[in-house]
């Protein structure tokens, strides 16, 4: 089964000979190694690149164990290059090597040579990136599936059956590839428990995980949701009778972060123009992995929709904040009031902004009035949508408002010059 990953390849492409080294990141099992092995590695083949200029490394491969060893690596990579024609260096979990950050530094200079590496989140970060390769590393990262991906590979009936399938398990490709629901289920359960909480512990040198693992099912049945690290801390007061403190949830969110696990969206301030700190949202990278931390109890399609727009948004390389809105006046009786509106994300690309609600349906005048209320209080003029899930056909709206159906936007990459 081939599945394309047609936007993380062209990132890899347009990277090619900048003189840096790619560090490939993402999630734990969203297909770093099979974008860099396969379908790149099928690129460069397809543009010319003989076989014995490509040097191929799989670090989780037993065979290849005494290549771990930094100096082992260095001169084995050292008798692979030929000539003076460019050398395509692909190494595959470069966390197993150690010190691996000289061995990689070394072939900066060599500009016969150009390095792409994937590392697991329990090393290489993209805060670390900076800092391990000197100003010279470029992080890519990866997401799980995109929906169009997930269903150009989905067997199992017609994308409104695909849809409510992605919207359970996600888009970490082995899922796509088990066939029964209770596979997929034990898969997500599995992987997050052995994978994905062992690589933090050990990383981060946790030793009683109970509240960050509370603090994990938190996040998973909040999506969506405006919190912070006081509001949460209160959670666990009034519900856990914890006493964690706010710089211990700080932390424990960072890490969530920095796994790739969760992703945080900022308010943002559209009249003033500035940011606002807290509190923020948190979506998670896959809903596949959300849902089975939650044991598959919690299915508000609702929140599961906006997390699902919000990943695809940042999959498109779009900056996603949270908009909100401020109106004063006063009230009937004269009094002086503030109000707050809210737009579920704004998105930044370049000089081009967009202004999008999500809604799963809008049954009645009254809910249609309710989800393009804000939009209608901003004066610009960027684009305004609001995407629908259900049958709703996309269209502009008497007020130039574009109500996208949720398939359209999913499976059109040029959604957003609709007119």
């Amino acid at each position: 089964m081939k599945i394309e990953r047609n936007i993380h390849l062209q990132k890899l492409i347009d990277s090619k000979h900048n003189g840096m080294i790619k560090v490939i990141t993402g999630v734990r099992r969203c297909g770093k190694s099979y974008l860099l092995f396969s379908l790149f590695k099928d690129h460069l083949l397809a543009e010319g690149v003989r076989e014995d200029h490509i040097v191929q490394i799989d670090l989780e491969d037993r065979r290849n164990k005494k290549l771990c060893n930094p100096d082992v690596l260095l001169a084995y990579i050292d008798n692979k290059i030929l000539d003076d024609e460019t050398h395509y260096i692909l190494l595959d979990e470069i966390q197993k090597v150690d010190d691996f950050e000289d061995v990689l530094n070394s072939y900066l200079k060599m500009s016969n040579v150009d390095v792409y590496v994937t590392g697991s989140n329990s090393k290489l970060l993209s805060k670390d990136v900076v800092t391990e390769f000197r100003g010279r590393g470029l992080e890519i990262k990866i997401h799980p599936l995109s929906f169009k991906e997930f269903l150009s590979v989905y067997q199992g009936g017609n994308r409104e059956v695909a849809l409510l399938e992605y919207m359970t398990y996600g888009g970490l490709p082995q899922t796509v590839t088990l066939k029964s629901r209770e596979a997929k289920e034990d898969y997500l359960k599995s992987l997050f428990s052995s994978t994905y909480i062992t690589d933090i512990k050990e990383r981060y040198k946790i030793m009683n995980d109970a509240d960050l693992e509370e603090l994990i099912d938190i996040m998973a049945s909040s999506i969506g949701g405006l919190t912070n690290p006081l509001k949460l801390q209160n959670t666990f007061r009034t519900v856990k009778h914890s006493t964690i403190t706010v710089d211990t949830i700080k932390r424990y969110l960072d890490i969530m972060q920095d796994a790739f696990l969760i992703e945080k969206s900022v308010r943002y301030d559209i009249k003033g123009k500035k940011y606002i700190d807290t509190p923020a949202k948190y979506y998670f990278e896959d809903m596949g992995l959300r849902n089975a931390r939650l044991n598959f109890r919690q299915s508000e399609e609702t929140h599961l929709m906006e997390n699902i727009i919000y990943n695809e948004l940042r999959n498109r390389g779009l900056s996603v904040d949270v908009g909100q809105i401020v109106q004063n006046g006063k009230d009937e009786n004269g009094k002086f009031q503030r109000k707050t509106f809210e737009v579920d994300f704004v998105c930044n690309r370049g000089f081009k902004k967009y202004y999008i609600q999500s809604a799963l349906d809008l049954p009645t005048p009254e809910k249609k009035e309710q989800e393009q209320y804000s939009l209608l209080k901003i004066n610009d003029n960027f684009k305004k949508m609001i995407i629908v899930g259900g049958m709703t056909p996309t269209h502009i709206n008497d007020n130039g408002i574009i109500i996208m159906n949720i398939f359209d936007f999913l499976l059109d990459d040029n959604c957003f010059s609709i007119d």
